[in-house]
């Protein structure tokens, strides 16, 4: 075993013999300062006293010593955001990568703005809508940064290729929970002091409905951002908006078949699978095949069940 891996066991069981979560520990480093968090906390009116301070957990409350919640605040903020950009959907080939440093608070507008500038389209490229949504992106950066577990020194890594973001943070699901629960809405922050800060940040902006604001904000969409957790680690991807519509239908050969049902619907409201079984001489069986591939191409749409669906041509 690595004297890494033998460290970082001793450190997990001394946070269990404390009985107090790790953000509220006494920091190593007590020489810290907090130049960018002060102007954060100023734009909200939130004193920076001492007294406030013991209040909001950055100092311990006994003997005002600087607390772990504190390091992550601080201009010396040990814990990192590195994002990569590939050129390839298997995340093989680098392009442009960084990596950002200083106040949590810090990393996650700098890291939100370099994503914003990386995924923008060119005016050449304009859609509908961006390839993102701005305020998905900035949940998924406040959850990744919220609820991650500091007591690793690892990094928090985003992989964004022109398919999706992946953001994956060290940490996984609170015990108790499940992915159906976050996706619900429940929750459950493992920094409980971090958590409430940023609340107070975020009044104006309904923090604590994060995951289900980013399902919502693709409701519309022909792909769901998916999570992924597994005991130490949790990742959100959100999908490219606009490339999903393009790349992620599944490719079916438009048959002679399909082109005389789309004819057919041209001049007819509605079509049935027994309809397409007396246009073709074909069995049940077969009319079904053939109108599931033609919704999978997106050609149909259908509405009822069994004996009652119809199909409609998709415009």
């Amino acid at each position: 075993m690595e004297i890494d891996d033998i460290l970082e066991q001793i450190r997990q069981m001394i946070i269990k013999a404390n009985g107090c979560k790790y953000e509220e520990l006494i920091s190593p480093n007590q020489a810290l300062t907090f130049s960018y968090t002060k102007k954060v906390l100023k734009k909200r009116d939130i004193d920076f006293s001492d007294e406030n301070q013991r209040a909001l957990g950055i100092k311990s409350e006994s003997d005002s010593f600087y607390t772990n919640l504190a390091s992550v605040l601080s201009d010396q903020c040990v814990h990192t955001i590195k994002v990569a950009v590939f050129n390839d959907e298997a995340n093989t080939c680098i392009i442009d990568s960084e990596e950002f440093t200083g106040s949590v608070f810090k990393q996650v507008i700098k890291v939100y703005d370099f994503l914003k500038i990386r995924t923008a389209r060119s005016a050449s490229e304009k859609t509908e809508r961006q390839d993102y949504p701005e305020e998905a992106l900035y949940e998924a950066l406040l959850n990744a940064v919220v609820h991650r577990d500091y007591s690793f020194s690892g990094s928090v890594i985003i992989n964004v290729n022109n398919k999706q973001i992946e953001i994956i943070s060290i940490g996984g699901l609170m015990s108790g929970l499940s992915l159906d629960d976050i996706k619900n809405g429940v929750i459950q922050p493992r920094n409980k002091k971090l958590a409430e800060l940023v609340g107070k940040l975020q009044a104006d902006k309904s923090y604590g409905t994060g995951i289900r604001k980013i399902y919502n904000l693709y409701r519309d969409c022909d792909v769901r951002p998916t999570i992924e957790a597994t005991a130490n680690s949790f990742k959100i991807i959100l999908p490219n908006m606009n490339k999903s519509h393009s790349d992620n239908k599944p490719k079916v050969k438009i048959t002679s078949q399909m082109k005389e049902i789309i004819n057919y619907l041209e001049y007819n409201e509605y079509i049935t699978e027994e309809d397409v079984q007396l246009l073709f001489t074909v069995k049940k069986t077969r009319s079904y095949i053939i109108m599931k591939d033609m919704e999978k191409a997106g050609l149909v749409y259908s509405e009822g069940r069994g004996v009652e669906k119809v199909y409609y041509l998709k415009k």
